[in-house]
């Protein structure tokens, strides 16, 4: 049992990852709570299924354009600045929210205005953190550190919903806005006591040049290109919570429409509370292409179903599924990419683990309103396997990758290892200023 559990290894050792761990588990509440509010009062505002849905469409460009921006600035300037000054402009976001629902008639505008720069704010801020996590953790725990940081997430998928639907039916969408303002403050707090991370000193302004840089590094690196590509086409094909009121009503069963939004969470958390044996793996590749293909199987199976429970089961298992196939995917990232390309690198795989749903609802919808919503739910898992086993037969580097003997993983390894291989420098000295900065 031991050995399923998490791996709290980087909790122990690291101040900094569980700062960063108890401001993600705080934010990510209060995110999920306006997660809910925001379609919720756009419905009462205009009783408008499109302007509903319009909510992902002024939110996906800001976040291409952004996230691969903010890789860029994450590569060029102090990481933890950008993750501070962006959580706290998310906070004055959600004041702004707050603000249009108390006057007397809230405005329509201001919502898409504001969904628009949080998906902005989020672009920078992603790269930022995800690309900080192997200065702050151990080589050897960045498996873990992966598994613990789905685990805070999956925490705050699950409550924030939850107590949002009960919040705003009782006590009204501001509260809802209020507490998320109060969650910034608590993570702004805590991001203020972490250690500065500096970019090199010769690391470049951002730039398109940069930004290129980096997708050409992506591009010759066949095993990371594969896990984009797979993650891509899983979500593409494969992820029809768009459709899920139509299934529901198929499958005679309104009333579970809120537990299928959450079952693939409750999935994902299990596999978290159970990842253990993730720090003992070492092909990733093979891991991230045998759970894609787990994932795209669960939702086939979930298409022909006709009962309820079992629907909900599978959509568990696929849940299950994609939080394995992501922590096969972090850890190949962690362990692989330069510190120098790190942030330009992690922009890039903010997109293809974005993109891919937002496209993915536009084909669930299509094929549902071209056939029907079972149809579209199971036709989509089984054209993700396929997709899957054919881009696994075109990139070999991913089905071959071994952490204890890829190229770039073992000269990561020997990079980490050699700073505590030299002597320590006098304490004040700057040297030593610089290590501790590190």
């Amino acid at each position: 049992m031991r050995a399923l559990l998490p791996d709290l290894a980087p909790w122990r050792s690291s101040r900094d990852f569980r700062l960063m761990w108890m401001a993600g588990v705080v934010t990510t509440f209060g995110s999920f709570l306006t997660f809910v509010a925001l379609p919720v009062q756009i419905k009462e505002l205009t009783g408008s299924a499109v302007a509903v849905g319009a909510i992902g469409a002024v939110e996906l460009v800001p976040l291409i354009v952004f996230g691969l921006y903010g890789g860029a600035l994450a590569d060029a300037m102090d990481r933890r600045k950008l993750i501070l000054y962006s959580e706290a402009a998310l906070g004055l976001l959600s004041a702004l929210l707050l603000a249009n629902t108390l006057l007397p008639h809230p405005m329509v505008w201001p919502l898409y205005v504001v969904a628009a720069m949080s998906s902005a704010l989020t672009g920078l801020q992603r790269p930022a953190l995800d690309s900080i996590v192997p200065r702050i953790v151990a080589h050897d725990q960045l498996s873990a550190a992966a598994s613990l940081n789905a685990l805070r997430w999956q925490v705050g998928a699950i409550a924030g919903p939850s107590l949002a639907g009960v919040l705003i039916a009782f006590a009204g969408l501001s509260w809802a806005y209020a507490i998320d303002i109060g969650t910034f403050a608590v993570s702004v707090g805590l991001a203020v006591g972490l250690r500065p991370s500096p970019a090199a000193h010769d690391a470049d302004k951002p730039s398109l040049r940069g930004i290129a840089e980096g997708a050409r590094y992506a591009w010759s690196r066949k095993e990371l290109l594969g896990t984009y590509a797979i993650d891509m086409a899983a979500m593409f094909f494969a992820f029809p919570t768009a459709i899920f009121p139509f299934l529901a009503d198929d499958l005679h069963a309104p009333w579970a429409l809120g537990l299928m939004y959450a079952a693939g969470s409750v999935g994902s958390l299990v596999v978290s509370m159970t990842s253990g044996w993730t720090s003992r793996i070492h092909r990733h590749g093979r891991l991230v292409v045998i759970s894609a293909i787990g994932w795209g199987l669960a939702m086939a199976v979930a298409g022909w179903l006709g009962n309820i429970w079992l629907v909900l089961l599978m959509l568990a298992v696929a849940g299950g599924c994609d939080m394995v196939s992501a922590l096969g995917r972090m850890t190949m990232w962690n362990q692989t990419i330069p510190d120098e390309l790190r942030g330009r690198l992690a922009g890039i795989e903010l997109l293809s683990y974005s993109v891919g749903p937002q496209l993915g609802q536009v084909r669930a919808g299509g094929m549902a309103a071209l056939t029907s919503a079972r149809a579209s739910v199971w036709s989509g898992g089984v054209a993700c396997v396929a997709a899957v086993g054919l881009l696994a037969l075109a990139l070999p580097k991913l089905m071959s990758y071994d952490a204890r003997t890829n190229e770039h993983a073992v000269r990561m390894r020997k990079a980490r290892a050699e700073p505590a291989a030299t002597p320590a420098a006098p304490a004040g000295s700057p040297a030593s200023a610089a290590a501790s900065a590190v």
